[in-house]
């Protein structure tokens, strides 16, 4: 069928007001937020429900016609946007967000919901939302299911895979999934959820999904702990994750990144001396975890300055300067995002050894790292380099891969690394990723340049 002929067909299931074909109405959705990837689609697709997504991927598979599942839009790897020309489906109407199961602790959410809203639902109704991002007003339920996004708090609550009770789909076949019930302890079979959470939308699109809730954090603590060296901030992080209960993030950043985040959002510095490297750290509970901090913290070596925090506004200060690294980042232009995890005992060698890393193959680039010190996560973002310059991309990966740690960490495959996969995933895993593949989306029509090598 011609192409303008089977958009039209798609008006005919979704209302010409939500087939977006303006080239003006289409722009936003074909760039990526870091503005590292462009691509372009005959029209962007708006569904309103589950049964809308069904009709939608139904008619396609039976075109043989690609589609790029999108959210909030927020990935950082090239995942949302259409690289190959795929029609756009946008889920952002899938804004459904029931009611809170108070028995249960359990929420059902439209993969449309933002997790600032579903963070705000939570609270409203007395309990909390496990994962918390910067791009929390954004970034949506579907787009973190797909990614199995992590975000700040991982330490305490785990990721998105931790949080999911059950799960609403649709596969490349048109047939949709559902299971929602939300049972804890529900041994009948394969975990579609656990295989879909994480699959980049290559197998099928979350439509909605069953989440787990926590328990509110009323009473909490900030401090920002500055070191003369990268280890001791990093063998910091990792004490106080053993003997501080209460712990819910312990974060890392660097003196170029602090100086950098400053300059940018016009913050005066948290101390009267630069440091080498910072720790941020929360704590949280019921009750005030204030002194089990302190104790933890008067146990370390090698703190040179420590700001505390209780008050809300005083809490969100410190928070800015590891939140505003990746706002102060984009300023400087297209930045390379490599999210990887390394091996606890190797994480503060490797922050020091990334910037020489990047220098060798570009000696003029800029690296900024900061990341989730207690998972073992490091971002780090590279300037001064083009965007489709694989050399350091190259560099990092295989690095990180020599040192036994992961590509990717919580930012998922995309495009940006799909070339790499198989530094950490052996011939064998790639084909059983690819029988799934062709068992869930025999036509290939879900996001097809993403995750998988070409064969």
């Amino acid at each position: 069928m011609h192409a303008s002929r089977f958009v039209r067909g798609l008006a005919d299931v979704l209302g010409a007001e939500h087939v977006l074909t303006d080239p003006d109405l289409v722009a936003s959705y074909t760039r990526d937020w870091t503005g590292r990837y462009l691509g372009t689609t005959a029209a962007v697709l708006r569904p309103a429900d589950t049964a809308e997504v069904a009709a939608v991927l139904s008619l396609c598979a039976d075109e043989g016609q690609p589609v790029t599942p999108q959210g909030g839009n927020t990935g950082l790897v090239g995942g949302s946007v259409p690289l190959r020309g795929e029609l756009v489906l946008s889920l952002r109407r899938l804004r459904a967000l029931g009611e809170i199961d108070a028995a249960a602790g359990q929420v059902t959410a439209g993969a449309g919901v933002t997790v600032g809203d579903l963070q705000a639902s939570a609270r409203a109704a007395g309990w909390a939302y496990g994962v918390d991002l910067a791009s929390r007003d954004s970034a949506t339920v579907g787009g973190t299911v797909a990614t199995n996004a992590g975000g700040l708090r991982v330490l305490r609550y785990g990721d998105t895979r931790a949080q999911l009770r059950g799960i609403e789909a649709v596969l490349g076949t048109g047939s949709v999934i559902s299971h929602l019930g939300g049972l804890v302890k529900d041994n009948t079979g394969y975990d579609l959820a656990g295989l879909l959470c994480g699959s980049e939308g290559t197998l099928g699109v979350v439509t909605a999904a069953r989440l787990a809730l926590v328990a509110p954090a009323a009473e909490r603590v900030v401090a920002l702990l500055a070191f003369a060296t990268t280890p001791a901030a990093v063998s910091a992080g990792q004490l106080l994750r053993r003997e501080v209960a209460s712990l819910s993030a312990a974060e890392l950043f660097f003196d170029a990144g602090l100086a950098l985040v400053c300059r940018a959002t016009g913050s005066a510095p948290p101390f009267a001396a630069a440091h080498r490297a910072y720790l941020l750290v929360e704590a949280s509970g019921a009750e005030d975890p204030s002194a089990g901090l302190a104790a933890g913290i008067a146990a370390l070596d090698g703190v040179a300055d420590v700001a505390v925090a209780v008050e809300p506004r005083a809490m969100a200060g410190l928070w800015h300067y590891r939140d505003a690294h990746t706002e102060a980042i984009q300023t400087l232009g297209q930045p390379h995002k490599l999210d990887v995890t390394l091996p606890a005992s190797l994480l503060a060698a490797f922050c020091e050894e990334a910037p020489a890393v990047v220098a060798g193959v570009a000696p003029h680039a800029a690296t900024w790292l900061f990341g989730h010190v207690a998972d073992g996560n490091v971002h780090v973002n590279v300037t001064g380099i083009g965007p489709d310059d694989p050399a350091v991309d190259e560099a990092v990966l295989t690095r990180v891969a020599e040192l036994g740690g992961s590509i990717s960490a919580e930012h998922g495959i995309g495009a940006q690394k799909r070339s790499w996969l198989a530094l950490n995933r052996s011939p064998a895993e790639l084909e059983a990723f690819r029988a799934l593949k062709r068992a869930l989306d025999p036509a290939g029509i879900c996001n097809p340049g993403v995750l998988l090598p070409a064969p």
